[in-house]
């Protein structure tokens, strides 16, 4: 039988959709969550970035890997780089990380990770997703304050964001765990337009039905309200990356969706249209 894919952050926005296409695509997965969650398609199997015991039942059978690093952690490094070590001696030749467009290599948090994954193994690629368009519609925050006040709250300004839908991210995560050669660098993700704040809260306005606004806080104040819902230095960080934002950091939009899945990347319009609720 064929080794398997474990897929990290199997219940989450990229690591579910990525699990389902694998196993859509007749790939043997391990499913890997705090819970061992049920996935369709797939082998629920038990795992925690902190608690080691779970590595090896995790990795057993697997030669990919994708890496989603534990949330909220400012110094995702400190767990990630053991169990990937672990991973190459067990066996895993590839592996695909997820991080983000606004960390670079050898940057803050997954950014140290990022640095050391061509050093442990030969087949490997990093995904840096713009925001995500499900940021709108699901559990994020943004999503909630719509839902609850009509409103998004940020430190962006009028800076603008390529934002992309996780669909796309999660087609591109198969192809780099698939394919016969692994990418071997880091992708930028985005979609097709870049959009600031304004032009999202008009497009969700119009899609939903129900007024949405952006409104515009300083630095200190989004990093006082994400204090409020994770460690402080990591919203610390969130909030500074907000700033870079404002300053122009995110204006821009890629064609790596295209050339690696060989369709165009999803608009925003299309992603409210098909997941955010109307209003009523």
């Amino acid at each position: 039988m064929s080794a398997a894919v474990l897929v990290t952050g199997a219940t989450g926005t990229t690591g579910g959709r990525t699990a389902a296409r694998l196993a859509a695509a007749g790939h043997r997965v391990r499913a890997a969550s705090r819970r061992a969650a049920p996935v369709p398609g797939a082998d629920p199997v038990r795992f925690d970035w902190y608690d080691d015991t779970t590595h090896g039942d995790a990795l057993a059978g697997t030669d990919r890997v994708y890496l989603l690093p534990p949330v909220g952690d400012p110094d995702p490094a400190a767990v990630m780089l053991p169990f990937l070590r672990r991973a190459r001696a067990a066996g895993v030749r590839r592996a695909v990380l997820l991080s983000a467009s606004a960390v670079p290599e050898g940057g803050p948090a997954v950014g140290q990770v990022h640095r050391a994954l061509p050093e442990l193994f030969e087949e490997w690629a990093v995904l840096r997703p713009a925001w995500f368009m499900q940021n709108f519609t699901g559990d994020h925050a943004h999503a909630r304050s719509i839902r609850e006040s009509g409103e998004i709250l940020t430190a962006a300004g009028t800076g603008r964001v390529g934002f992309v839908d996780a669909d796309d991210i999660a087609a591109v995560a198969v192809h780099a765990l698939t394919d016969d050669r692994a990418p071997g660098t880091d992708l930028v993700l985005t979609g097709p337009e870049a959009l600031s704040y304004d032009d999202v809260a008009a497009l969700v306005t119009e899609v939903t039905g129900r007024p949405v606004v952006h409104r515009h806080l300083g630095y200190e104040g989004m990093r006082d309200r994400l204090a409020a819902l994770m460690p402080a230095e990591f919203a610390a960080l969130l909030a500074e990356l907000d700033r870079a934002v404002a300053e122009g950091a995110e204006d821009r939009t890629t064609d790596t969706v295209r050339r690696i899945t060989g369709r165009p990347p999803n608009s925003l319009r299309t992603v409210l249209e098909r997941e955010a609720a109307p209003a009523g």
